[in-house]
Formats: structure tokens, sequence, C-alpha cells
């Protein structure tokens, strides 16, 4: 019978292309790093049917992997006169968590594991003083989903600019200012993060 199913596959894409989904995903680091008043940086890129779109927000050059939550609220990525999302963010409130779980397909069939979790909702200082961590919290990362409404149905066709560089703004304030904001002052020596971090994922295929 498995040769049977495999001959037929072969006969059906005898002359026809055979399409493979696939993603591609660019990185891209912004001219300039947060200062202790926030973050407002722009970049100026081609997109190209970009789908999603992913920031990160290194503690130090050499991080590749983990990446904490920097507690940003009013946070918003301006292109294409557009804002995404069409709302400010809040990185620690719960539509920010529902939003993040969504995006990234974890809210039916997969679970999102306890550090990623953890990473979203969870406080790293007061308004008075630190946290010191308690669990893993590097794995967090926002990914903003490039819908547009159509006929009531949300359609997912990219942003697309014809291989034009245009300009992606990105804005938002710490929810903990000046010593308890451990996003700016990663640690208490006066040190300072690299700037963040955007990834753009385009659909594509591939024709064998």
């Amino acid at each position: 019978m498995v040769i049977f199913c495999l001959n037929r596959v072969r006969q059906f894409y005898s002359n026809r292309p055979f399409v493979v989904p696939a993603q591609r995903i660019e990185s891209w680091v912004f001219p300039s790093a947060a200062s202790s008043a926030g973050i407002k940086t722009t970049q100026n890129i081609p997109l190209s049917h970009v789908t999603d779109m992913c920031l990160l927000f290194p503690k130090d050059a050499r991080h590749v992997t983990c990446y904490e939550n920097p507690c940003y609220f009013d946070m918003q990525i301006n292109t294409m006169n557009r804002n995404f999302p069409d709302f400010p963010m809040n990185t620690l409130n719960e539509q920010f968590f529902t939003m993040q779980l969504q995006a990234n397909n974890l809210d039916n069939i997969f679970e999102a594991c306890d550090e990623y979790e953890d990473s979203l909702a969870t406080p790293r200082a007061s308004k008075t003083r630190r946290y010191n961590p308690v669990s893993d919290y590097t794995s967090f990362f926002i990914t903003i989903q490039c819908e547009r409404n159509s006929n009531g149905a949300l359609t997912f066709d990219g942003l697309d600019t014809q291989n034009q560089n245009t300009s992606i703004e990105l804005k938002g304030h710490p929810i903990f200012a000046g010593e308890v904001d451990t996003y700016y002052n990663v640690d208490t020596n006066g040190k300072h993060p690299p700037p963040p971090i955007l990834c753009t994922v385009h659909d594509t295929f591939w024709l064998f």
C-alpha cells in the first residue's frame, strides 16, 4: 500500500512543480540604543511580503539567543503610515500576553513553555527596587503580525514596498524608570544595552 501511494505521488509530480512552503527571516539592527527616557529609533529597509515583525532586546552585543523583557509601555512600530500593532503595547499586561500567545500559535494545540510565559509576565522591578531573578526570563521576544482586515477576515498578504526602502520607527518608554530600569541599566556598574534588533519574516516557497 505504501509503495502504491508513493508511486501515485511520483506520477502526480512528474509533470508538476513540487512546492515546499517556507519562511525567510532577515535581521536588522536599529541604529541607536535605548536611553534612560526610553527608545525612539528608525531603520530604513525594503519590505518584501513581510507577514511578521519580531523585536529582540539584547543586553549585551554577544547575546544571540537570550533576550529579556525590556518592561516597556507605549511601545509601537510605525511604518508605511500605519502603527503595528494598532494599540500601544505594555509588555507586562494581559493584553500583550494574549497577543503574543496568539501571534506564535501557542493558544490552541501548542502550549507555551514556563520560561516563555515567565518572560512575558514577570516584572523585573518595582517603582523602588530591582528584583532578583527566580526563574529563566531569557526567552522573550515580540512577534507583531502584519495583517490587514479584508471583508471581515484577516488576510496575511504581507507588507511590500516593491524593493524600495521605507522607514520603520520603534518607540517606547520604560515602565520602571531610573535605577530600577533593568533594561537600560544592565547592571549596577553603568553598563547599557546595545540597539534592539528587528527581524522581518517573509513567506516564500521552494520549487523542485
